[in-house]
């Protein structure tokens, strides 16, 4: 269809993550399916991670060493430990959509969102903000440093069927 490559992002549970073989069946879909390694992105929670850290990590470290990237989803509103942070083989902090909200008109969702954006760009990560759904929201976030979203504004979930019409279509805007 003349697009380019893309990624696709998978959650994952804790019981998924701490799975026997989960390292080599993900490297048999990967296989399979004919996707490069970097453009799988595994998500997962911050408070799936603090429920036994050491075994995620190990697990973690085998699937960032396939390529696979990792990330941690709705960051701020679980466990966060910076002690662990500073561990985890990750490539993305996603901010959740609770600190987007209003971020534009919020001082208390600024300061918090500000905060996550330097510590993501301070650890070398990307950081990328969940429910981004007006364009003074997204005005902020590029302001303060994040070129990552998602959200409502960008695109309403939308039928299987619907989604090569959908990437067509940010293809040529992108052109």
């Amino acid at each position: 269809m003349g697009l380019p490559p893309l990624a696709i992002s998978i959650n994952l549970s804790v019981r998924q993550l701490l799975q026997k073989g989960l390292v080599a069946m993900v490297a048999a879909t990967l296989r399979d399916a004919g996707l490069a390694p970097g453009r799988l992105d595994l998500e997962l929670t911050e408070s799936l991670l603090a429920r036994d850290t050491d075994a995620a990590i190990g697990v973690l470290r085998a699937l960032r060493s396939l390529g696979v990237r990792l990330s941690i989803d709705d960051f701020g509103t679980g466990y966060s430990s910076l002690g662990y942070m500073k561990r985890l083989p990750i490539s993305r902090l996603k901010i959740d959509q609770s600190f987007v909200r209003d971020i534009d008109s919020d001082p208390a969702n600024a300061a918090i969102a500000r905060s996550m954006i330097t510590l993501g760009h301070s650890l070398n990560l990307e950081v990328l903000a969940e429910g981004v759904e007006t364009q003074g929201e997204r005005h902020w976030l590029r302001a303060a440093g994040c070129k990552l979203g998602q959200g409502y504004l960008f695109s309403r979930p939308v039928d299987a069927s619907a989604v090569p019409g959908l990437l067509i279509g940010v293809a040529a805007c992108a052109a």
